[in-house]
C-alpha cells in the first residue's frame, strides 16, 4: 500500500506518533510518503520505503504570511498523482483535514479519487479546534474525512460533545516501540546526574501552560524536602523562562536541570525513578507511556486519556488537576518504599505492553483496508 502521511514535524505528540507510525508501516513493506514543511524530528535516518516531500511556501510581498495551506494542498495533489498514493492519512485536524479535503476535490475534478483518514490527537479538538473562529471548519473537515480515528476514548467522547459529528470515530490508541523504549543499564549516566544516589524525577513536554510544568517544580520541591532527589526537565517552549525564574526563587537550581529538546529521550527515561505529568489536558499521555515502557511509575493528573494509560494505585497515581500536595505525597510514598516502587515498575511495564506498536499497527492497516475495500468514502466528495 502507498500511504501519504501529513503531520507537524515537531517534538509534539502528534508529530511523534505520525512519524513512528510511518516508520512502522514502512518496516512492514508499505511505501510511506511524509508530506510536510520540514523533515519530522524522528525521521533522522535512512529507511527503506520511506520518502519525504518538503512543502515550501512562496515568499511574495503581497502576503503578510506565506500561504502554507495552498502550498500543502498543491503538494498533496502532486504527490498523490505522481507517486500514485492509495490513501492519505492526516494527523491533527487543523489545518490538515481541511487541506486534504481541498486536495481531494482538486483530484476528483481530474478523475482521481484518494480517500482521507484524519487522526485527532487532542488540542486540535480540545483547545484550538473548539475556538469559535475554527469550529465550523473543523467539524466540516472531520465529517468530510473518509475515516476518522482518535487516540483515546476520552478524546472521541469529547469530540462528539464539542462538535456535531456524523462520522463514526474509531479509537486506535497511541503506541510504543519497545525496540527503542526499554529499561537499559545507564548507571554511568545516573552517577553523573545523581552522584550520591539521589532519586531522579523526570518530566518531558513542550513547556506550554497546559503542561503545568510549574506544578512539576512545586511537586519536586516537596519531594526534595523528604527524599534526596534530582529533577530533569526535558523539552523547551514558551514557559521556560518563567520556570527557570521559579527555580531561582525557591533555591533549587542545583537540583533541577533543564536539558532542552532531546532526540534520545529514552536514554534519560532509563535513569528515572518517577515520571511527573500534572497536565491540564492530555488526550492520551504519550510521554507517560514512554516512561512506563522504561519501567518508570507515573504521577499524573486524572484528566483526558491519562486514566486509560496510567492505572491509579498500580502503575502510578492519579490526582485531581492542580493538587500538588496529593501528587507530592504519592511521589514520596513510592520513593520511600522500595518494595512498592519495584512493584509499580513491573506493573508499568506490563501496562505499557498493551500499547506495543506490534499490537497497534495492524489496527491501522485493517482500518485502511476497510476504507479502501468497502468504498465507504464514495459519498464524501
Amino acid at each position: 500500500m502507498k500511504i501519504g502521511i501529513v503531520c507537524y514535524p515537531t517534538y509534539g505528540g502528534s508529530g511523534v506518533v505520525a512519524t513512528e507510525l510511518g516508520l512502522g508501516l514502512a518496516r512492514k513493506g508499505h511505501q510511506v510518503h511524509f508530506i510536510t514543511y520540514r523533515q519530522p524530528a524522528r525521521l533522522n535516518s535512512f529507511q527503506e520505503n520511506i520518502y519525504y516531500h518538503e512543502v515550501s511556501s512562496a515568499d511574495y510581498p503581497l502576503f503578510e504570511y506565506p500561504p502554507y495551506d495552498t502550498a500543502l494542498a498543491s503538494k498533496l495533489v502532486d504527490v498523490v498523482k505522481y507517486e500514485n498514493l492509495d490513501i492519505l492519512h492526516v494527523h491533527y485536524a487543523i489545518p490538515h483535514a481541511a487541506i486534504a479535503y481541498m486536495a481531494k476535490k482538486i483530484l476528483l475534478s481530474e478523475g482521481r479519487y484518494v480517500p482521507v483518514v484524519t487522526t485527532l490527537h487532542g488540542t486540535d479538538i480540545t483547545l484550538v479546534g473548539s475556538h469559535n473562529a475554527f469550529a465550523p471548519v473543523v467539524a466540516f473537515s472531520i465529517n468530510k474525512s473518509d475515516g476518522v480515528t482518535a487516540v483515546s476514548q476520552s478524546l472521541a467522547k469529547q469530540t462528539y460533545e464539542t462538535f456535531k459529528i456524523e462520522n463514526e470515530i474509531k479509537v486506535i490508541y497511541n503506541f510504543i516501540d519497545f525496540d527503542r523504549f526499554k529499561k537499559v543499564d545507564k548507571d554511568h549516566f545516573k552517577k553523573a546526574i545523581a552522584p550520591d544516589g539521589e532519586r531522579i524525577l523526570v518530566h518531558t513536554s513542550n513547556f506550554r501552560k497546559v503542561k503545568r510544568v510549574d506544578d512539576v517544580i512545586r511537586i519536586f520541591q516537596k519531594v526534595y524536602e523528604e527524599v534526596p532527589s534530582k529533577l530533569l526537565l526535558i523539552g523547551d517552549g514558551p514557559e521556560r523562562h518563567n520556570l527557570e525564574q521559579l527555580c531561582r526563587e525557591i533555591g533549587l537550581c542545583n537540583e533541577i536541570r533543564f536539558l532542552g529538546k532531546q532526540d534520545a529521550v529514552e536514554e534519560l527515561l532509563a535513569l528515572a525513578d518517577l515520571f511527573i505529568m500534572p497536565s491540564a489536558s492530555e488526550s492520551f499521555g504519550l510521554a507517560a507511556l514512554e516512561a512506563m515502557a522504561c519501567e518508570v511509575p507515573v504521577i499524573s493528573s486524572n484528566v483526558g486519556g491519562l486514566p486509560e494509560v496510567n492505572i491509579d494505585g498500580k502503575t502510578g497515581y492519579l490526582s485531581d488537576l492542580g493538587d500538588v500536595e496529593a501528587m507530592a505525597a504519592n511521589a514520596i510514598r513510592l520513593l520511600k518504599d522500595d518494595e512498592l516502587h519495584q512493584q509499580f515498575r513491573e506493573n508499568a511495564l506490563e501496562q505499557a505492553k498493551r500499547f506495543d506498536i506490534d499490537n497497534i499497527l495492524p489496527q491501522y492497516e485493517a482500518y485502511y483496508e476497510y476504507i479502501l475495500s468497502n468504498k465507504v468514502y464514495a459519498d464524501k466528495s
